[in-house]
């Protein structure tokens, strides 16, 4: 059908909705037509659907329903490689020249001979591209992670026998399809590797992560279940509020199964392998039942990626005799490099490399630390038309910069220890680029001189901002009298402050107003939710030199100013609630 449409030989076709089988289906005719099959998030603006169309040569856009297809009509007219539209997910509410419904569009292919798709499959080799994984950058626009046939056969192959995953001749296992196919975390687990393994796989409800996913996983008990941090942690969170409304006797029991739980898994971590009595009572009273509540009885595959998870959300988890593995990687890295296994894991730390894969810590410091760096087959071909930025990422050697740092412990476990890059990476494993934020905010708010954004980890974005203020000439010490400008802009709003303090110590309503209504017009913008800035809070002194909050280009130091003003940040972030 592909090749009935005009499919050109690597040229796109977007696909925009969430997990089906159409969804599949599209990806993989994509690929055997040899065009790129190109995942697009259905949290996408249209401006940012229209980035990656362009940017591939789209063809074919492949869209769930009437809310994706309104996004590209707005586009439709800039997108000159477009040949079709096709809309899997509901009937069409309108005829237009060259939108198909599924159906249409699955007829189209009746009449294309096998001899023309075969003479295109024959001609493809492992080293060309076929899937393009659009990831953020740290500035600017996402780049194109191009990925080729190899790439995908052998990580999936690698990494499912790494993880031990049983072919479906000797046992099925189970997936649930929910996290979006247009990151690689999810097209490693829910195609390739079903795929090279004969996974069943199940698609969860549209609405999985606001809540219908456990009613999922009762109903397919998957044997085994990836889950981005925030996954875990709703459930968590969920278990929690459950647990305190039970009897005190039932609390009581749970208590002390929680103890034995941890205390005998941590033991296990660490290579005792016996399985007390009072484990196994309290596997009987509580694990079990526990389990069996969320859909996870069968499971004994439980992983997190794609983002930070917390110490404290592991060992919950743990107690329960739910190990939760974490593995790392990134897309230029075809999705995992290093994987936690349950007979050789560490709390906090990523595991070790897949086997075939290289790990390289760059200029350690003196505790080890340095960039990581990776090689092996899973590593991409460069980003589409980007020749500097794959330079910047892949070194002579052939060494792929992840732009995190880490170290090995003696054992050979990897842990993450932090980020070069400024990629905020929230609870729910979005990439979000701060720079373009913050230089939004200070376009929107004149008054303001610094802002810096945060949210790595947590479930919301939030912002630190500074107001404009006179420097001591001697010192560059910042100080609490507002510039000429700021004053001025203060008076537009019908205010009288001329100083910091006073706008901070009376919230000065003029100046919140005005900084709010920036935010929200900033927020208009933004590619989706997840980069909206929900709370902002007004710092006393600007950033400086002489505070520290600066380097010696101006440039900000993320991480010092993190920390000097960490409890206004745990501020934001002390109320359960995200903020609508």
């Amino acid at each position: 059908s592909c090749l009935q449409l005009g499919l050109e030989r690597f040229h796109g076709v977007c696909i925009l909705g969430f997990n089906s089988a159409e969804w599949f289906i599209a990806d993989i005719g994509a690929i055997l037509a040899g065009g790129f099959a190109v995942g697009v998030y259905t949290t996408n603006s249209p401006e940012a659907c229209h980035y990656v169309a362009e940017n591939c040569s789209a063809n074919v856009l492949v869209v769930e329903n009437h809310k994706q297809l309104q996004k590209i009509l707005e586009i439709q007219h800039k997108l000159p490689h477009l040949k079709a539209i096709v809309q899997y997910g509901e009937e069409l509410k309108e005829k237009r020249p060259n939108l198909y419904s599924w159906s249409e569009f699955m007829d189209l292919g009746k009449d294309v001979p096998d001899t023309q798709l075969r003479e295109i499959i024959e001609s493809q080799k492992p080293n060309q591209c076929c899937t393009l994984i659009y990831t953020s950058g740290t500035t600017g626009q996402p780049k194109g992670v191009m990925l080729s046939h190899d790439n995908l056969t052998w990580t999936a192959s690698a990494a499912g026998r790494f993880i031990m995953l049983t072919d479906a001749k000797e046992k099925q296992e189970l997936v649930v399809s929910y996290l979006p196919l247009s990151h690689i975390a999810a097209q490693m687990s829910d195609i390739w590797s079903a795929m090279t393994f004969g996974v069943q796989v199940f698609f969860a409800q549209p609405d999985a992560l606001k809540g219908t996913l456990v009613d999922t996983l009762r109903e397919v008990r998957p044997t085994a279940f990836l889950g981005v941090p925030r996954v875990w942690e709703k459930m968590e969170e969920k278990m929690k509020s459950i647990g305190a409304k039970s009897s005190a006797l039932r609390r009581k029991v749970a208590s002390w199964a929680k103890g034995v739980g941890l205390q005998t898994n941590l033991k296990r971590m660490n290579g005792y392998s016996e399985v007390p009595v009072n484990f196994r009572i309290a596997r009987h009273l509580v694990y079990k039942k526990v389990r069996k509540a969320i859909g996870l009885d069968r499971c004994t595959k439980c992983y997190t990626g794609a983002a930070p998870i917390t110490r404290e959300t592991l060992e919950f988890f743990l107690s329960l005799n739910i190990p939760v593995f974490e593995l790392y990687g990134m897309s230029e890295s075809s999705g995992p490099h290093t994987i936690s296994l349950p007979h050789s894991f560490k709390l906090t730390s990523c595991g070790k490399e897949v086997t075939g894969c290289r790990t390289l810590i760059h200029k350690p410091d003196g505790n080890g630390n340095g960039e990581i760096c990776f090689s092996g087959r899973h590593i991409f071909m460069g980003y589409l038309n980007m020749e500097e930025k794959t330079k910047e990422a892949i070194d002579e050697d052939g060494w792929l910069h992840s732009g995190d740092l880490g170290k090995h412990d003696k054992d050979g476990f990897l842990y993450i220890t932090g980020r070069i890059k400024e990629l905020i990476i929230t609870a729910g494993g979005e990439n979000i680029p701060p720079v373009p934020i913050e230089d939004a905010v200070k376009d929107a708010v004149p008054i303001i001189s610094n802002a810096m954004l945060v949210g790595d980890k947590a479930k919301f974005l939030a912002m630190l901002l500074t107001l404009k203020c006179k420097v001591d000439v001697e010192t560059g010490e910042p100080g609490d009298d507002l510039t000429p400008e700021a004053i001025e802009y203060c008076q537009k709003l019908g205010s009288k402050a001329t100083k910091v303090s006073e706008i901070i110590s009376s919230k000065d309503k003029a100046i919140y107003v005005a900084i709010q209504k920036g935010i929200s017009a900033v927020n208009k913008g933004a590619v989706s939710n997840a980069q909206k800035v929900q709370k902002w809070v007004l710092l006393e002194k600007d950033f400086s030199l002489f505070g520290g909050e600066l380097g010696p280009t101006m440039k900000l130091k993320r991480l010092v100013v993190a920390e000097k003003y960490k409890d206004q940040i745990a501020q934001f972030y002390a109320d359960v609630d995200t903020p609508t």
